[in-house]
């Protein structure tokens, strides 16, 4: 996802996506460590994706207590 849909998004549902993307992260370890994940790259580009919701979801709760 871009981060300027992620942008776009109020505080509750950055965290939704963050939740969202966690449980998805989890379940392509998981794919991963029983052999049936064929592109591995999807685990990178998952965690790339949280890193990036994280980092907006930081932004808007430090804007919001100034």
């Amino acid at each position: 996802m871009k981060a300027s849909e992620l942008r776009a998004k109020d505080v509750a549902a950055l965290e939704q996506e963050v939740k969202d993307l966690l449980k998805a992260h989890f379940g392509l370890r998981m794919q991963k460590g029983t052999q049936q994940l064929g592109n591995t790259a999807s685990l990178r580009l998952t965690r790339r994706d949280i890193a990036r919701a994280k980092t907006i979801l930081a932004e808007k709760k430090k804007g919001a207590a100034q």
